[in-house]
């Protein structure tokens, strides 16, 4: 019998982007990983693209020495009734669902496996990710190193503690929405101004790269760089003064707080 080092239950688009970036990086062996999914495309998908055995149901990846739960919130509970008799007492047991914590997990596996908590983001799909990694119950050093070692694989990995996760998941994993929200914004602007949609969105598009890769590579701070844009009295520092004028800042600070609050009551 083949021993899978990584059974992946649920799937999903976000467990897709993860298998991805494990597959194409040669993290882990594609034959290494068997995955359930119960959308046919998409094991058709992890089938022909990247080589990964498809199972029937979840109990064969819930066995697995490694179990990546990337299911939703919403079914968590069902999911983990279906494998906590196959679940090995050692097993990694990774969990990337919203507001679901590791105690919850845990409560639910009857105390078996070493629990993980981990919130991604889309551009994991792209390479360009982030992931927070959190240890909870027994999980050792070792788990968190091997599953934060999986996820960099796919961007940037970083351990935090478990408190901090349902921040963490209204900053960086609704975070890209945010940006795109902005994107529509920007382009909606320059329609209005007359410039065609596929251009505005282009430029758009580009400037938000170009200024993610300038914070990224200068090491400044975002209040620096913004000021070195802002000379006074130019054209930026009329931009920045109607977006104070209409609370912009404060906006964004409540809606990071209220994604942030949405994930605790998911937890419950």
């Amino acid at each position: 019998m083949i021993e899978y080092k990584l059974g992946v239950v649920g799937v999903g688009h976000m467990g897709e982007a993860i298998l991805r970036g494990v597959v194409e990086s040669r993290c882990l062996p594609h034959n290494s990983i068997v995955a359930y999914d119960p959308v046919r495309k998409r094991e058709q998908v992890l089938a022909m693209e990247f080589g990964i055995l498809c199972a029937e149901n979840n109990t064969i990846p819930g066995a697995c020495p490694h179990v990546l739960l990337a299911v939703k919130p919403q079914v968590m509970n069902e999911v983990l009734e279906e494998i906590r008799p196959v679940v090995r007492e050692d097993a990694t047991v990774i969990s990337i669902a919203a507001g679901i914590t590791t105690s919850f997990i845990d409560e639910r596996l009857g105390g078996k496996g070493h629990i993980v908590r981990v919130m991604p983001n889309t551009p994991m799909t792209v390479g360009a990710g982030v992931a927070a990694v959190a240890g909870g119950p027994r999980a050792t050093p070792e788990d968190v190193h091997w599953t934060q070692r999986l996820f960099a694989s796919s961007g940037l990995a970083v351990v935090m503690d478990e408190s901090l996760m349902d921040v963490v998941t209204g900053l960086s994993g609704s975070g890209p929405a945010y940006l795109f929200f902005l994107v529509e914004a920007m382009v909606a602007a320059a329609v209005a101004e007359g410039m065609d949609p596929d251009v505005a969105e282009m430029l758009a598009t580009q400037t938000c790269i170009g200024a993610g890769k300038l914070l990224s590579k200068t090491k400044e701070r975002p209040e620096e760089l913004r000021a070195a844009v802002a000379t006074p009295g130019g054209t930026t520092e009329r931009a920045m003064n109607a977006l104070d004028d209409a609370g912009v800042k404060d906006s964004f600070i409540a809606a990071v707080r209220a994604a942030a609050q949405r994930s605790r009551e998911l937890g419950k």
